[in-house]
């Protein structure tokens, strides 16, 4: 066994998270200047860094590897304590011990995407031809540009070829996007919540959350880090408006209704009177304390740029031409961010370029971000996929 074990993350006071923008808790792979990343912007990155966690141990034929990737707001920190919030790892419901993505059984690798602000390069970071924090100096990035940094990763980790690559929503879109810029590279691909491109409506959401961002006065243009300050208001506010597209409205009147936050009658104020108020203000205050606001500008775009079938005539089914890779594929009834109807048009499009597919509609009412909560039906699929996904591959275990 070649056995690769994980920094420990031990948690930190907010007050310090901006030392994990370039010192993060995990390790990180550095690459130099003969190793640049070339953007689809047509800009070279170079020097860059990813942080990246690991759980489990390599095999001896190094065939077990399953890549996580995280979504929108996520971290490389997918089953640790993280290094900021102190909070469990954000996915901890299906990886772990005993869970569908066992580290018993694989070698789980999850790192922060290119443009994060938790010790992968970004607009957070310092720019090493200035000293200075690269703001919006910073390229913009895409979702491809991550997954070529993830390759160069993986590459770095001696991995030829990745057992499974997993995510949902944003990570969903990684794992879409490595499939087809690598499929030699992928033994098999759980795409959860996601779609192969971002529709009129999201990208709406998306600029009101950017606009929310450098409305706020402590942007100042992007270059608030100069300042020594942080537009905490507008990226709170920007954070609400996005946490509301995560969720039902079956979710939202179960969890709140119209109930009072602390009282029997209205203030005749514009205090937080309602729970859901109250809930969507702590969202956002929470939100800022572990992210940054250019990070989330970035990211954002990234998403909105995204569209597999733009790169191949328009044709998603040549985007997955001739593929081997096994997929499994999951929506959920009440995510209105991606409906199943998007789902199903990768599914037909995974068809007709006759690759092996399963697809799995669930029925609740938890939104989009049912794939982060303790859906059983969720994890059954996703145990099931894998294992026989790892019979296939001869995996010891499966």
């Amino acid at each position: 066994m070649v056995g690769v074990k994980s920094v420990p993350s031990p948690a930190i006071s907010a007050d310090e998270r901006s030392h994990e923008v370039d010192h993060p808790s995990s390790q990180v792979a550095h690459f130099g200047t003969e190793q640049p990343l070339r953007l689809d912007c047509g800009v070279d990155l170079t020097p860059f860094q990813i942080a990246y966690q690991t759980y489990g141990e390599l095999n001896a034929d190094r065939s077990n590897a399953v890549l996580i990737c995280h979504a929108l707001t996520g971290d490389q920190h997918v089953a640790n304590v993280h290094p900021v919030t102190g909070k469990p790892g954000w996915w901890e419901t299906l990886v772990g011990p005993g869970r569908p993505i066992d580290p018993k059984h694989y070698f789980i690798i999850c790192s922060n995407v290119i443009g994060g602000c938790m010790g992968s390069t970004g607009p957070a970071s310092i720019n090493s031809a200035t000293g200075k924090v690269w703001g919006l100096d910073f390229p913009v990035i895409t979702i491809p540009d991550m997954v070529r940094a993830q390759a160069m990763l993986i590459d770095r980790l001696g991995i030829d070829t990745l057992f499974a690559v997993v995510g949902g929503s944003m990570g969903g879109m990684q794992v879409l996007q490595w499939t087809s810029a690598y499929p030699a590279r992928v033994f098999s691909a759980l795409a959860i919540a996601c779609a192969t491109r971002h529709s009129a409506q999201n990208i709406a959401f998306h600029e009101l959350g950017r606009q929310a961002v450098m409305a706020d006065p402590d942007w100042h243009g992007g270059g608030y880090a100069d300042q020594g300050i942080h537009p905490h208001r507008g990226l709170a506010v920007a954070r609400m408006a996005a946490h509301i597209t995560y969720l039902s409205d079956a979710a939202l009147h179960r969890k709140f209704g119209r109930r009072m936050q602390d009282r029997e009658l209205p203030t005749f104020s514009f205090d937080a009177d309602f729970q859901v108020e109250s809930y969507l203000r702590y969202q956002g205050s929470s939100f800022v304390e572990r992210f940054d606001a250019n990070s989330y500008l970035y990211l954002t775009r990234a998403m909105d740029y995204f569209d597999i079938a733009a790169d191949h005539g328009g044709v998603l089914a040549k985007a997955f031409a001739g593929i081997q890779t096994r997929f499994c594929v999951v929506s959920f009834t009440s995510d209105w961010l991606f409906p199943t109807s998007e789902s199903r048009a990768l599914v037909h499009a995974l068809n007709a370029s006759s690759a092996r597919v399963s697809f799995a509609e669930i029925e609740t009412d938890r939104g989009h971000d049912a794939f982060l909560l303790d859906v059983p039906e969720f994890f059954d699929i996703s145990r099931a996929f894998l294992q026989s996904a790892g019979k296939a591959r001869g995996l010891k275990g499966s």
